[in-house]
C-alpha cells in the first residue's frame, strides 16, 4: 500500500516538475480557492481506502482499494507540485527522488528483499539529505516549499521593476575582459542547457594565459541538481581551487573588475534581498551588483523559473549580451584568440 501511494505522487509529480523545467507547463505556482483543504481531502480519502485495504478479506476488494488510491495519489502528486512555483522546483526534483526511493524501500519489504530495502532506503535518505541542504541554501524550511512555495506571495505587491537596459557586444565584451584584473564567472542553468561548460573552460584558460585572474562562484541551487553546475565545470577541466561557493565570492565581490553571469538569473536576482514582497524575497543570492561591472549573458531578457523581474539588468554598472551560451562563449573566444 506504501509503494502505491508513494509510486502514485512521485509519478505524477515527476511529471508536472519536467513540464515545468521544459517550459510546458506555466512555471508560476497552481493556486487553487482552497488548496489546502482539497490536499488534505485526498490524504483522507487516502487514508480511507487505506483503512479498507487493511481490514477487507475479500482480494478483489482490496486490489479497487489499491486502484482508488493509485488515482489519488496521482492527483494528490500532480497537484502538490503544480501549486509550486519553479523557483523551487530543485527542492521538489530531490524530493521526489527521496519518494522513489521509500517507495522501493516498501516493495522491498513486501518481496522481504533484503537488497531492495537497502537500495530504497539509500535513494531516500539522500533525497532526503539533498532536500534538507537545498533548503537550507535557499532559507527555506521544507514544510513552506511543500506547503508554500515561492510565487505565494506575502499579502504585497512585488515593486515595479523599470527602466532600460544597455546591450554590449562580443568585441566590447572581450576588451572588458582582457583589460580586467580580476574577472568572476557565475554559471546557472542556461550554461548546462547549451553545454557551454568545455567552451567557458577555454574561454578561462586563455584569461589566464592573459595574466587574468579567473574565477567561478556557483550558487548552491544553480542548475536543477545541487553540484550540477560544479560537476559540469569539473568535466570540462576547470581547476577546483577557482570554484567558489557563495559566501565566498559575496565577501569580496567589489574587488572584481568584471563579473560575467552566464546563463543564470534568479540566483543572482538583487530583489530577493531589496523588494520583501519578492517571490524569492529573503533567498540568499550572489551579489553580483556590488562588482565593478556585470556581464548578462542570457537569451533574453525574459525572467527565470520563479517569475520574478531582476532589477540588476537595469543598473549602471550592468551590461547584456544576449544570446546562447555557447554561441556566446565560443563568440567570445575567437574574438580572445585574435587579440
Amino acid at each position: 500500500f506504501l509503494g502505491d501511494i508513494i509510486g502514485a505522487i512521485t509519478l505524477t509529480g515527476s511529471a508536472v516538475a519536467f513540464g515545468k523545467l521544459q517550459g510546458i507547463l506555466d512555471s508560476k505556482p497552481l493556486s487553487l480557492p482552497g488548496k489546502n483543504a482539497l490536499n488534505l481531502a485526498m490524504l483522507g480519502a487516502v487514508l480511507t481506502c487505506g483503512g479498507l485495504f487493511l481490514t477487507t478479506g475479500d482480494p478483489q476488494f482490496g486490489v479497487t482499494m489499491l486502484w482508488a488510491t493509485a488515482a489519488i495519489g496521482g492527483v494528490l502528486g500532480a497537484h502538490l507540485t503544480a501549486s509550486i512555483g519553479g523557483a523551487d522546483m530543485p527542492v521538489v526534483i530531490t524530493l521526489l527522488n527521496s519518494y522513489s526511493g521509500y517507495a522501493l524501500c516498501a516493495e522491498g519489504f513486501m518481496l522481504n528483499n533484503d537488497l531492495i530495502t537497502t537500495v530504497g532506503a539509500l535513494i531516500g535518505s539522500s533525497g532526503a539529505i539533498l532536500s534538507y541542504i537545498m533548503c537550507k541554501a535557499m532559507n527555506r524550511s521544507l514544510a513552506n516549499v511543500i506547503f508554500g512555495g515561492y510565487g505565494t506571495g506575502t499579502g504585497g505587491k512585488a515593486a515595479a521593476v523599470t527602466g532600460t537596459h544597455t546591450e554590449t557586444s562580443v568585441p566590447e565584451v572581450v576588451e572588458a575582459l582582457s583589460s580586467a584584473s580580476r574577472v568572476l564567472i557565475v554559471p546557472g542553468y542556461g550554461l548546462a542547457v547549451a553545454n557551454a561548460q568545455h567552451s567557458i573552460a577555454k574561454l578561462t584558460k586563455k584569461l589566464k594565459a592573459k595574466g587574468v585572474q579567473v574565477e567561478f562562484g556557483v550558487h548552491p541551487v544553480a542548475g536543477r541538481m545541487p553540484g550540477q553546475l560544479n560537476v559540469l565545470l569539473a568535466e570540462a577541466g576547470v581547476p577546483y581551487d577557482i570554484v567558489y561557493e557563495m559566501e565566498e565570492v559575496n565577501g569580496h565581490m567589489d574587488q572584481y573588475d568584471v563579473v560575467v553571469v552566464m546563463g543564470a538569473n534568479d540566483t543572482v536576482n538583487s530583489a530577493a534581498l531589496e523588494d520583501p514582497n519578492s517571490v524569492i524575497a529573503g533567498m540568499p543570492v550572489i551579489e553580483v551588483w556590488k562588482a565593478k561591472q556585470v556581464v548578462f549573458c542570457k537569451r533574453s531578457m525574459g525572467v527565470g523559473y520563479a517569475g520574478a523581474d531582476n532589477p540588476v539588468f537595469f543598473k549602471p554598472n550592468t551590461v547584456m549580451l544576449l544570446g546562447d551560451a555557447k554561441a556566446t562563449s565560443d563568440g567570445l573566444n575567437t574574438a580572445l584568440a585574435g587579440l
